[in-house]
């Protein structure tokens, strides 16, 4: 090989170096923005289904932390601006089939067609205001070490005779499940519970008003406060309740009238990323493994049947039993709630400051 030869093979070498590192710049530098609740929620999401992503995709997920009602807020703030800063947010199962909701994000209803033929995901997976995250329910919760009887109802919550200690409820954007829970104290029966008859709603919680030592707006809150007994019966989430449960500490909760809930992941409209973020929701769907992973620490419902037979026979058993989704927990009316929440939100503010 002559010296001109040599000189031209280190040249191509170095060339297709430089190219290939330019490359893998490049796709390093890929991303999708996501946002998210925070604590253990997206923690286990990362763990289970972001850092797998990342490793065979090489997009990385960046996750914002915020409350529902600023995701809400934030999603349609930055659509009407026409600066948009997020891929995907997090939205209840209830709010994703509202007009606002469908306002500011993506119409996923092309996307959803690749998975119609699939037996294994349920019925509701993916639709236009997003794909099924995971299903769960608001539900009960209590200290166990401080009681010697278990609570069990709504009625329950407001006997502070026999049930003493500081309540916990969610304080955001969406307060059906805080009136729910207080006509269900006050007698109403499941099967008259919508429409919601706000005035009595608002008459029972009243009576429990200064029981009440924390007002959460976050689930992360809701750990926190379990954490630092700021109370000691409170209305969650149960991914919440049973990643405290896995921490050891001392919760226990009730089905009984538990509300029946859901996250859909959504595309906001104008998403930068949003070829990245269709693949991060697709590798949701197509990754039972990843749905398994993520219930298993969370106690959710994923929308994969294979997913489910994926998870510990610990966490199943933790899920309301077929019996239970019939008998007691109950699915609300999200109609009703999308049509009047703007009232119930204004009679909430004027209520609880």
């Amino acid at each position: 090989m002559t010296s001109r030869q040599s000189t031209a093979r280190r040249i191509l070498c170095l060339t297709a170096m430089l190219f290939s590192m330019g490359t893998l710049q490049a796709r390093s530098q890929e991303q999708v923005v996501i946002a998210s609740t925070g604590g253990v929620y997206d923690e286990a999401l990362r763990e289970a289904w972001f850092d797998p992503f990342t490793a065979e995709t090489g997009i990385v997920v960046t996750v914002v932390s915020a409350t529902n009602a600023q995701m809400r807020a934030k999603a349609a703030a930055m659509v009407k601006a026409g600066n948009v800063a997020w891929d995907l947010y997090l939205d209840g199962e209830i709010q994703a089939a509202s007009e606002a909701h469908r306002a500011v994000t993506e119409d996923l209803s092309g996307f959803c067609q690749a998975y119609e033929s699939r037996s294994d995901l349920a019925p509701n997976a993916c639709a236009a205001g997003g794909a099924l995250l995971q299903s769960t329910a608001t539900l009960l919760a209590y200290r166990k070490d401080e009681t010697n009887a278990a609570p069990a109802t709504w009625a329950d919550m407001w006997n502070t005779a026999a049930f003493p200690g500081g309540r916990a409820f969610p304080n955001f954007d969406d307060p059906w499940r805080v009136l729910a829970a207080a006509l269900l104290a006050d007698g109403v029966s499941r099967e008259a519970l919508f429409p919601l008859d706000v005035d009595r709603a608002f008459r029972k919680l009243d009576q429990i008003r200064d029981e009440v030592t924390l007002w959460w707006k976050t689930g992360d809150q809701s750990v926190q406060g379990f954490r630092n007994r700021e109370y000691d019966l409170g209305q969650i989430w149960l991914t919440r309740a049973k990643a405290m449960q896995s921490e050891g500490l001392p919760i226990a909760w009730s089905y009984k009238a538990a509300f029946l809930v859901g996250d859909r992941i959504a595309v906001v409209r104008g998403a930068p990323n949003k070829a990245n973020a269709l693949k991060l929701i697709a590798y949701w769907l197509d990754h039972p493994s990843a749905q398994a992973k993520a219930c298993d620490r969370l106690s959710c419902t994923p929308p994969s049947s294979e997913a489910i037979a994926l998870m510990s026979e610990a966490a199943r058993n933790s899920m309301p039993t077929t019996a239970e989704l019939r008998e007691s927990i109950i699915v609300p009316d999200a109609e009703w709630i999308n049509q009047n929440a703007q009232m119930l939100l204004q009679r909430w503010n004027a209520w609880v400051r």
